[in-house]
């Protein structure tokens, strides 16, 4: 299967993710709706009530540290799922409670936000 599945339509080629990335990220939504991610770092922190709505820009930085620290190996099998989850919720946690410290620090290229592509947002 490799990294990417391949579709080929008309004269474009598209490249989609694996299923294996595409499960990690279903994954990490579902835990981080139902309030349960990254147990037991966020069991008493509500991050998912009116707070979400009014300071929803945690939920972005904690989508592209996930993101961002998701690996794969050759063949498109995600290798490092609760690593990466556990770095999102250490944001989440640091983002709620001052005193908590994250360790290791966050590397800028953890925090990275990244565009959509310029030519495909409208798409």
């Amino acid at each position: 299967m490799g990294i990417f599945n391949k579709k080929k339509e008309a004269l474009d080629e598209k490249i989609k993710l694996s299923n294996y990335v595409s499960g990690a990220v279903r994954q990490f939504a579902m835990s981080f709706v139902r309030g349960d991610l990254g147990n037991p770092l966020l069991k008493d922190i509500d991050y998912t009530g009116e707070v979400l709505k009014e300071e929803s820009s945690f939920a972005e930085q904690a989508f592209a540290i996930f993101m961002n620290n998701l690996e794969l190996d050759s063949t498109g099998n995600v290798i490092n799922y609760k690593y990466s989850e556990k770095r999102a919720a250490q944001y989440i946690r640091s983002f709620f409670d001052r005193e908590y410290t994250v360790e290791p620090s966050f590397e800028s290229w953890e925090l990275e936000l990244y565009p959509v592509s310029k030519e495909f947002y409208m798409k």
